[in-house]
């Protein structure tokens, strides 16, 4: 093993959780997860930390919140109860009316599977655009979805926002998309962006894959 593979496998163990993971979401290309991946993209798009948006959608899903139609249906003060208690304070009442747009946006647009919106889309930027229609998604939000949902849309990978090209420099891994692809198998180029972003958010990651030596 090259002492770069150690480093890549340590990162992996040990900040490699997509945020998709650590919401509860077991992201697959359907309907429903690729929904839930959609919630907790607007989540992390305010200015809030990511465990408060995690936890927040964590909240929602476990409200049986899993569907544009569940989400629909679900009353206003049920949606901010849901996001209060994942301490989505200050940003709930108007997070709560914010799902429910995307919500229909979603359905009326898209039947309710964002698989309609992914076979629309023939480049990133088109698929970034498409995204920012929903209520609530910005680049950055556009950028958190095709980032994590890369690993099962092959035609979009690999993706590397901004903030995954600052962590991959901090880590002292490439930033260009060819070379950072190479580093490890499709499949976990949504954890290895995670890793990076992770640390361009907090300097800890960073000193600890330092520490380790690896």
């Amino acid at each position: 093993m090259t002492p770069m593979s150690k480093r890549l496998d340590y990162i992996l163990a040990r900040h490699g959780t997509t945020y998709a993971e650590q919401a509860g979401i077991a992201l697959k290309d359907k309907p429903s997860p690729l929904y839930q991946l959609l919630v907790l993209s607007t989540l992390l798009s305010a200015r809030i930390s990511s465990d408060i948006g995690v936890q927040a959608a964590h909240e929602l899903f476990k409200d049986g919140l899993k569907t544009p139609q569940h989400m629909r249906e679900a009353s206003w003060q049920q949606r901010v109860d849901a996001l209060g208690r994942g301490h989505y304070r200050r940003l709930d009442e108007s997070t709560a009316t914010t799902l429910e747009k995307s919500a229909d946006l979603l359905i009326d647009q898209y039947d309710g599977d964002l698989r309609k919106l992914r076979d629309e889309s023939n480049s990133v930027n088109q698929l970034r655009d498409a995204l920012q229609q929903f209520t609530g998604i910005g680049p950055a939000g556009a950028s958190i979805f095709i980032r994590e949902v890369q690993g099962i849309w092959d035609d979009f990978a690999p993706h590397l926002d901004s903030k995954t090209k600052d962590g991959a420099r901090l880590l002292d891994l490439p930033t260009s998309s060819e070379k950072f692809a190479e580093l490890v198998s499709r499949a976990d180029l949504p954890r290895l962006a995670a890793a990076c972003v992770r640390a361009a958010l907090d300097q800890s990651v960073v000193d600890d894959v330092k520490e380790s030596g690896k």
